[in-house]
């Protein structure tokens, strides 16, 4: 065993002090193989899944390893919410081994093997990517397909498909605290990076230089944040240094993937402590340019406050194991904004108040999705959640009960309740009002509605002068 550590040590620094530099390993990193006595982890757990997987992997003779933030939180005695593999096998030679496997993604090729609802990935090593714009190498077995890597000017992997062994797969990770195996073969793990070390000291250290790394993938400067808040750790001074100046570069990736890492970012359990730190770094900002165009030097703006108000709700409801919805954050976090958008269209073009509100909210989310690309189902709820805020103050004759039959009411209730915290007394009577009539039987109801007319809410409704037709005239020759 200790000839084999030895060999994979001495091959493992060959190749770092052979590469290219820009993406060198620091040297005092070294290849480290725990033992099973030597870390906590057990297979009890570990997914059944994941383990069924391994476990053919190595039967048909391929190598395979747990990795990443699933070894990572098991030794921190943390529930990993995924478990990923990684392996010599291609794409295709997993897909033959597993009938319940798709392959999926351009940019990054991986295969998922589908257990139901659960999903393991499987990746295949990675390798060096070549410096020139394109790279393709085509495969012995002509049935697969070719390695092709592809950068921008920028310096951005567009497509990284290019395979290589474990050693060189460690040294593409992104953190040291990502670049760990488990081996289900002789249960060690195999620390590539001093990864255990930087876990134990509670550092997210970005490997390589880290304004190359971030370049290749600016999505790594919202996942340094992430890692930070969630696992409450520091960031690296070395690895955060970059971040604010490199922070654009964020406006070049494709908005359907910022939406996936908006949700991991907010919907982490540490919302508001992640809003926090990624508007230090000018990161916030480039997700939501329409919010940052009402941020104030002492965050005091309604716009911040509901911001606020809306990430501690939804870490609490995660904390309680309920559900969350999207939609509902994006409509509190987008509401004032969208709300002086409207004041301004009916201010400029003269429309009513009703009508500019519709301009606006399809503004305000058309804006907003070129930037995360919110699925139409989502907007749909936004939508549905404001347009409810203009019908609850119409309460008279029917238009209460009907109200209360939208599928969105619950939301939209909710909705008026919060914005009862930050708004005018009006907005506190009116939400007390929804209250009560919710609470109450129909002959009290009946009451309410009736008290609201008597109150003079139901302004009698003028009629239009009927215009006289004009009589058309002949066109002159």
């Amino acid at each position: 065993m200790g000839c084999i550590i030895f060999n994979r040590v001495a091959s493992f620094c060959r190749k770092v002090l052979n590469r290219d530099s820009s993406t060198r390993v620091p040297e005092e990193q070294t290849l480290q193989v725990y033992q099973r006595q030597e870390h906590s982890i057990s297979r009890k757990d570990i997914s059944e899944n994941a383990l069924k997987v391994l476990y053919r992997l190595n039967k048909a003779g391929y190598d395979a390893y747990l990795v990443g933030g699933g070894v990572r939180d098991l030794l921190l005695d943390k529930q990993p919410k995924d478990f990923d593999i990684a392996t010599n096998a291609t794409p295709e030679e997993i897909k033959k081994l597993f009938r319940n496997c798709r392959l999926i993604g351009r940019r990054f090729r991986l295969a998922h093997i589908l257990f139901g609802r659960d999903i393991i990935e499987v990746a295949t090593f990675r390798g060096h990517h070549s410096d020139a714009p394109v790279q393709a190498t085509t495969p012995k077995d002509s049935k697969q397909k070719p390695q092709i890597s592809s950068r921008n000017r920028e310096g951005m992997l567009l497509r990284d498909n290019v395979y290589g062994t474990i050693d060189e797969d460690a040294e593409r990770r992104d953190f040291t605290i990502n670049a760990l195996y488990y081996s289900v073969k002789d249960f060690t793990v195999t620390d590539y990076a001093n990864g255990v070390e930087d876990l134990n000291n509670r550092i997210v250290r970005l490997m390589g230089d880290p304004e190359t790394r971030y370049r290749e993938d600016p999505v790594r400067m919202l996942r340094a944040v992430r890692f930070a808040v969630k696992l409450d750790m520091d960031i690296d001074p070395a690895t955060a240094a970059p971040i604010q100046e490199l922070s654009s570069l964020l406006q070049d990736i494709p908005a359907a993937r910022l939406f996936e890492e908006s949700l991991k970012l907010l919907q982490s359990g540490q919302g508001l402590e992640t809003y926090r730190m990624l508007r230090e770094y000018n990161l916030f900002q480039q997700l939501f340019p329409i919010l940052a165009d009402h941020f104030t030097e002492d965050q005091s703006s309604q716009t911040e406050k509901m911001i606020e108000h809306i990430l501690a709700s939804t870490d609490k409801r995660i904390a309680e194991d309920k559900r969350v919805n999207p939609a509902f954050i994006y409509a509190a976090m987008l509401w004032y904004p969208m709300m002086i958008r409207a004041e301004e269209v009916s201010f400029a073009s003269g429309l009513s108040f009703y009508d500019a509100f519709m301009v606006a909210s399809n503004d305000i989310l058309d804006d907003q999705v070129r930037t995360i690309a919110i699925p139409r189902r989502h907007t749909t709820t936004v939508r549905d959640i404001w347009q409810q805020q203009l019908r609850f103050a119409r309460r008279s004759g029917k238009r209460a009960f009907k109200t209360m039959e939208h599928p969105k009411f619950r939301a939209a209730y909710d909705f008026l309740e919060m914005r009862a915290l930050f708004e005018g007394h009006d907005i506190k009577e009116l939400a007390q009002w929804w209250a009560e009539f919710q609470n109450a039987d129909r002959n009290q109801r009946g009451k309410m509605v009736m008290n609201v007319n008597e109150g003079g809410n139901r302004r009698p409704r003028r009629r239009r002068p009927q215009q006289r037709r004009k009589k058309p005239q002949p066109k002159s020759s």
